[in-house]
């Protein structure tokens, strides 16, 4: 599905990835409905973006299944229509074990990445069958293919929304929907800090061409839903890994462990 002349909402539109998306489609035509629960973010994005016309701001909690379904139908009431949704939102764990892993951080980050992802289908589904053309796009991750030690919950949560997304595409097949899940490596952006997880960035591992810059992650994520693609892997890492993983998983597995184990987090 194209973008211009469309109505997309798009999670997560306040930094990283999601503002590049809210920012990408607006160039390329496309009325945008950013959400994200740091209104005071949204609002940087609706300056840089120039105070465009085309963007319309919602300080929404996507884990709160309530304030999901009302937020859909304020988007419907005020605009009429919505033509596509990205699911972008998402937090990580702190990099420990299972085992020290409090549960109240298990709950908000299956909360936030699985349940969130699955409001927001399921409030704006009923209205995207309704469009001539649609699109769902839910950005997975390379931690939901590869086991990554100390982010076992992470991966669970984006394991759960790859699977979700083919078999929702499987349910949408003879309609006008389509969905498309995006599977990225490393992003470059505060991830970590917006999951309110105490980290040091590396400069190395910042400016390695392994990982992807926001702009280029967004740019990817609107090209898979330009070319209604199932599934896409994104970023030289991710793609590296998935074909080692499906080669030989226990070998993959022993080098993520070994890359872990070389990089504080």
């Amino acid at each position: 599905m194209k973008a211009a002349g469309k109505n997309i909402v798009v999670t997560g539109g306040g930094n990283g990835v999601g503002r590049e998306l809210v920012l990408q489609l607006l160039e390329q035509g496309a009325t945008v409905f950013a959400a994200d629960i740091n209104l005071s973010a949204l609002n940087e994005t609706l300056r840089i973006s120039g105070n465009n016309k085309k963007l319309f701001i919602y300080a929404v909690d996507i884990s709160d299944k309530e304030a999901v379904n009302a937020f859909a139908e304020k988007v419907i009431e005020q605009h009429k229509k919505v033509d596509g949704i990205i699911n972008n939102a998402g937090i990580i764990q702190p990099f420990i074990c299972l085992n020290e892993l409090e549960m109240d951080r298990i709950e908000r980050v299956m909360n936030i990445n699985y349940y969130g992802t699955l409001y927001m289908v399921k409030a704006f589904l009923p209205y995207l069958l309704k469009r001539p053309e649609a699109h769902i796009v839910n950005v997975s991750s390379m931690g939901g293919f590869l086991p990554v030690p100390g982010q076992s919950v992470y991966g669970a949560s984006k394991a759960a929304v790859k699977l979700l997304s083919e078999g929702l595409s499987s349910e949408l097949a003879d309609t006008n929907v389509k969905v498309s899940v995006v599977i990225p490596g490393g992003i470059a952006t505060d991830i970590k800090k917006n999951s309110d997880i105490a980290y040091s960035v590396s400069t190395e591992s910042s400016k390695s061409n392994m990982v992807l810059t926001p702009k280029k992650a967004a740019e990817l994520i609107i090209k898979a839903m330009e070319k209604k693609k199932l599934r896409s892997y994104i970023g030289k890492d991710c793609m590296t890994m998935n074909l080692l993983y499906k080669l030989n998983s226990t070998f993959a597995m022993k080098m993520i462990i070994k890359v872990m184990s070389a990089n504080k987090h």
